[in-house]
């Protein structure tokens, strides 16, 4: 008597080609608690990676935008938008690749402790881990990329990291908080998406808006800036620190945290029933 033919296993449930918002934040969430079972040393090659990779970035954009004097001085707008189009670079590299940004962590890490995943204590350890990783890897790319000369006589990033420590501590820190706010919801979109060309549409308009418009942005200035010094800029480590880094670092945080993670756990999270 021959067998009975076994029914067929039922077919997996298609991958949507972009997920719904409360999808994307409860998926941030999971990512996030993910992100803090990392090892230490695993966490910190990963950043290292993400710093070098935000050097790529930059060492694009701006190569771009010192070879476009004329232009620079005529249509200033056109020329800062034509190489904040390229910057993304880095955070393509970083999202599809793999590697561990701090700004991209300060509202993924959050989402998982708003939704119970992990707790605070996680939370700052592996945001110390992957700071250091990400500071390394861009002073890292500095050298590196001094040592080749092609960026000697760059008077942009000169110029740029003495705009960048010059600022009011108050605009530094607003910038800083729009900068991470835009920079968090192009991982929560490149996130949305499953195909290589969503994700990268998904991230592209957000960081070229940020680099276009002047925000700051930590990990990008642990790059920019120490290049500018490095190129002659005079500009001190502790004008960098105490001017830019430290302000740039604590607005960062609370857009990630609290724009971001914090509004949206509010809207599709648990502190959403409470509501």
């Amino acid at each position: 008597m021959p067998l009975p033919t076994p029914a067929p296993a039922p077919a997996p449930a298609p991958i949507p080609a972009l997920l719904a918002p409360a999808a994307i934040y409860l998926g941030n969430a999971k990512k996030g608690a993910e992100k803090a079972e990392l090892s230490i040393g695993r966490s910190f090659v990963m950043a290292f990676l993400a710093g070098v990779y935000i050097g790529f970035g930059a060492l694009l954009s701006f190569t771009l935008l010192n070879s476009v004097p004329g232009l620079l001085s005529t249509n200033p707008g056109l020329a800062k938008l034509v190489a904040a189009s390229v910057f993304p670079l880095g955070l393509s590299l970083i999202i599809i690749c793999g590697a561990e940004l701090y700004t991209g962590n300060t509202a993924m890490l959050p989402a998982a402790v708003y939704e119970g995943y992990i707790d605070w204590g996680r939370v700052l350890n592996r945001w110390l881990v992957v700071y250091t990783g990400n500071l390394v890897g861009c002073l890292f790319m500095v050298w590196a990329i001094n040592a080749t000369g092609i960026m000697a006589g760059n008077t942009v990033l000169q110029n740029l990291a003495v705009a960048k420590t010059s600022l009011p501590l108050d605009k530094v820190l607003i910038r800083s908080i729009l900068c991470n706010w835009l920079v968090c919801l192009a991982v929560w979109m490149a996130s949305a998406a499953s195909t290589l060309p969503g994700k990268l549409m998904g991230l592209w308009l957000p960081i070229t808006a940020f680099v276009t418009v002047g925000l700051e942005h930590s990990v990008a200035n642990m790059f920019v800036i120490p290049m500018g010094i490095a190129l002659g800029a005079p500009v001190s480590a502790g004008a960098f620190l105490v001017n830019n880094l430290i302000p740039v670092t604590i607005g960062n945080t609370i857009a990630g945290a609290i724009c971001t993670a914090g509004l949206y756990a509010l809207c599709y999270g648990k502190a959403s029933q409470s509501l």
